[in-house]
């Protein structure tokens, strides 16, 4: 009785053990790849419990959820010979489970690198310029590029974003240099379409005071009066006589 009662004993610590053992539970991001004496049992199992068959059976978790990698700078030369050192974003995902096992030893290091060799080679074939200012456009080549190439994998990739472009010293320096002189360009076309402004203006008011005599006069006596303003010191202002006749009222003849 007592030899029975450990061996049933033993029978449940062994069905406990193979309960855990053949029931995995996967989470709602997680999917598990069954492999059955080295095959492909299924098309990626969960979320949820799981039957796994140990040790027949090998299960192996994929998570969908989405993959945010860093890119570490990387050395680039511009169409236009200049060196620069780049980094960048890349966010993906698994998309197929069973091909993110069975098509490559590890999905997110291979698409690091996928990235990176797309990177130094797309930002290649580009002028500094662009680089700088055409960032969406060069951001969708790489994404394009870099998703089409890890499609095979069962990955997709959502999204590529340039982070940061580190140019030399020398190269800071020359792009300051014409960012002044740029200012300065236009500061002096503004100035100068100001110029021309007045010198019309001023061209109106001659022809007006030519048509009209007295305005002349009354802006002489406008002048006056801002100078008597000023009592820091004493002006001596001649005064034609022309005025003067204006002002007086003429003698009938």
């Amino acid at each position: 009785m007592h030899a029975f009662g450990s061996g049933l004993g033993l029978v449940i610590i062994v069905a406990v053990f193979l309960l855990f053992k053949w029931i995995v539970i996967l989470k709602e991001y997680e999917r598990g790849v069954i492999f059955r004496l080295g095959r492909v049992l299924s098309e990626g199992k969960g979320p949820g419990p799981t039957f796994v068959l140990w040790p027949i059976d090998r299960l192996v978790k994929v998570s969908l959820r989405v993959v945010v990698h860093d890119i570490p700078p990387q050395d680039v030369i511009t169409r236009d010979n200049v060196s620069v050192k780049v980094n960048a974003v890349v966010y993906f995902r698994v998309m197929d489970p069973v091909k993110s096992v069975i098509e490559v030893e590890d999905y997110i290091y291979a698409t690091s690198q996928l990235a990176q060799t797309t990177l130094r080679s797309v930002l290649g074939e580009v002028e500094l310029d662009d680089l700088l200012s055409k960032r969406e456009k060069l951001n969708l080549k790489l994404q394009s590029i870099i998703d089409q190439h890890s499609d095979p994998w069962g990955v997709k990739v959502t999204m590529v974003e340039i982070k940061h472009v580190d140019l030399p010293a020398d190269m800071q320096r020359s792009m300051a240099r014409q960012a002044e002189a740029e200012r300065e360009k236009r500061a002096k076309i503004i100035h100068a379409e100001g110029e021309l402004e007045a010198s019309k203006k001023l061209a109106e008011a001659a022809q007006v005071m030519e048509e009209q005599p007295v305005s002349i006069q009354l802006r002489y006596l406008q002048t006056l009066t801002e100078i008597s303003t000023d009592n820091s010191s004493t002006i001596v202002f001649p005064l034609p006589l022309q005025l003067l006749e204006s002002l007086m009222p003429k003698s009938k003849s």
